[in-house]
């Protein structure tokens, strides 16, 4: 797989954007700390379709989540071998992170359909928590600096677990609202501000607009299931989040190195 563009010095623009962010991620921070406490809602569990599928309780919700797992597998198969994706080798263990979170979504969120509840929306959460803080760290390193995508993995990866055990020793969601949203924002922001060392960077904007539409479709899942009974919003959330993650993959096997800036 051909390397990636060696990064240009640090410009003005740069730095701006860098300056942009911090202060965005400040703010918004402080403005969840200004906020109440957000409690998770009594009727979160009671989703529209529980009906027993292959014997399985809750089974379309249950079954819709294996997606995850076999495009965490891919990956992580991928990235043993050489050559397989377009990732920097010292981003690599970001990537790693990501595809290691995704994998095991599957299991986690398979757990918690089963017998749906806070105790068992926990190894749901801690997964995800993980893989979107791998990715996000991988995007930073790749867009900004990979220094920083470095320096900054363990640091978000243990955010991001801190935020489901901070919500689930007091019920409170702030901070886990934080680490699935903020990158949601401020991935577009770092796309446009900084100069890519790689191809294809449209596809996280599509992979962003999957995750975003497989919330719609979990605020719709009774509307949608009562509309013929066939499958629920909450079972499309799953499909819509995984072809996301799959959008990912697929990009990281497509891409190539971006043309060096002239002038």
């Amino acid at each position: 797989m051909a390397k990636a563009a060696t990064a240009e010095p640090v410009t003005g623009r740069d730095r701006n954007g860098v300056l942009l962010l911090v202060a965005f991620a400040a703010s918004v921070a402080g403005a969840l700390y200004l906020v109440p406490p957000i409690a998770q809602r009594a009727d979160y569990h009671l989703f529209a379709d529980a009906r027993t599928c292959l014997g399985i309780p809750n089974g379309l919700n249950v079954l819709s989540n294996l997606p995850f797992t076999v495009i965490g597998v891919l990956g992580l198969m991928a990235l043993g071998r050489p050559g397989q994706l377009a990732v920097d080798r010292g981003l690599s263990y970001a990537y790693w992170v990501f595809f290691i979170g995704l994998a095991l979504t599957g299991p986690g969120s398979i757990y918690y359909h089963l017998s749906p509840s806070n105790p068992t929306l926990v190894w749901d959460r801690l997964p995800i928590a993980v893989a979107f803080m791998g990715l996000y760290a991988a995007i930073i390193g790749e867009r900004i600096s990979e220094l920083a995508g470095k320096l900054l993995l363990p640091v978000l990866v243990a955010g991001g677990i801190w935020s489901v055990v901070h919500w689930a020793m007091t019920d409170d969601l702030r901070p886990y609202a934080f680490v699935q949203f903020f990158p949601l924002v401020t991935i577009p922001m770092i796309l446009y501000w900084f100069r890519p060392t790689w191809t294809r960077g449209g596809d996280l904007l599509v992979a962003i607009g999957c995750y975003v539409a497989a919330k719609a479709v979990e605020e719709m899942d009774r509307v949608i299931y009562a509309a013929g009974t066939i499958v629920s919003g909450h079972t499309l959330k799953h499909l819509a989040a995984a072809l996301g993650a799959f959008v990912v993959y697929r990009m990281l096997v497509i891409r190539q190195p971006a043309p060096v800036a002239r002038g």
